[in-house]
């Protein structure tokens, strides 16, 4: 099997201003911030091509919230999940998550 790169990977296209969502979409939108989350973790290349639409809060909302997430599993992973760095993580991301869920209508995939 060959291994893939930048000029064969597919952009993930991640749409936060559609109005159609439905569990297939809901769990393509997961599968596709998983891959992101892999990549910010350095699971895959150093670039993955990504496209975004949405209004500029939504956009600024959605990337609060992935960094929200990175953060959480971050701290998850160095100090575990009852220290209390940890659980000031969770909060915030539950935070940016209730204000991304407010601004585009859509649920976190990730509870």
């Amino acid at each position: 099997m060959s291994k893939l790169n930048e000029e064969t990977m597919a952009p993930i296209e991640i749409d936060l201003s559609s109005n159609q969502l439905d569990e297939g979409s809901l769990k393509v939108l997961a599968g596709q911030i998983e891959i992101l989350l892999k990549y910010m973790f350095g699971g895959g290349s150093s670039f993955i091509p990504v496209k975004l639409r949405g209004t500029n809060s939504q956009l600024s909302s959605f990337a609060r919230t992935l960094g929200n997430e990175r953060r959480y599993l971050k701290s998850f992973e160095r100090h575990g999940l009852n220290d209390p760095r940890t659980l000031g993580s969770r909060h915030r991301l539950e935070r940016a998550v209730a204000n991304f869920e407010r601004e585009t209508g859509i649920k976190w995939p990730f509870k």
